[in-house]
């Protein structure tokens, strides 16, 4: 792909043209594809992660100012969508994993909005201990259409047809349910896992 193929693209883009968005998801669409499946290793979460980068470049093309190449900007905006969907799926896993059935998520929603002594524990292990609250309170938060799909899919690891299957619904039903859903508990999460991040990066200095 050369460069003024890539500037007439992003003018496109810029501008709004409908017919632009179609000509990014063909250039660039198996290529975010195969990048996705790397990282997710599951072709349904792959194609999602496909869908939500092609929408993330479309909105956020204003930003583009052509420092580096399309497709490097294209590939990081993969990689950390890609990244984002297995931190949260993990997250939600962990948080999950002692909760087998529905009295014991009640029960741990209870748990999340009662004070706790952190005052003792270690930075990192504090961390943790309120990461592992806020996905459980987040999970339990989302309205029932939304948190369903999730528990299902991220948690029981379902595939989409099983999931689709028990709750009674098309395919495509579930996936957009599962999206906005995956969407919201990022949101809610967003100040936790960026703390962590921090956290982790952030040197030790000695007295």
């Amino acid at each position: 792909m050369n460069r003024t193929e890539d500037r007439q693209l992003v003018a496109r883009l810029q501008a709004r043209d409908e017919s632009a968005v179609h000509e990014l998801a063909e250039r660039y669409g198996s290529r975010i594809y195969q990048l996705a499946l790397r990282q997710m290793k599951n072709r349904e979460d792959a194609e999602e992660v496909t869908q939500d980068v092609l929408m993330k470049v479309y909105r956020k093309i204003g930003a583009f100012r052509g420092d580096s190449a399309l497709s490097s900007w294209i590939y990081r905006i993969t990689f950390n969508t890609a990244m984002s969907r297995l931190r949260t799926s993990k997250l939600a896993r962990a948080a999950q994993q002692h909760e087998p059935n529905r009295q014991a998520e009640d029960d741990s929603l209870r748990a999340a909005r009662q004070p706790a002594d952190w005052s003792q524990m270690p930075d990192e292990e504090l961390l943790r201990a309120q990461l592992r609250r806020a996905v459980v309170t987040a999970i339990q938060e989302l309205p029932e259409i939304y948190r369903v799909p999730v528990v299902l899919r991220d948690i029981e690891g379902l595939s989409t047809e099983e999931a689709s299957t028990r709750l009674r619904v098309k395919d495509q039903t579930l996936k957009s349910r599962l999206h906005r859903g995956r969407l919201m508990l990022r949101e809610r999460l967003q100040a936790f896992t960026t703390g962590l991040t921090l956290h982790r990066q952030t040197p030790a200095f000695s007295g």
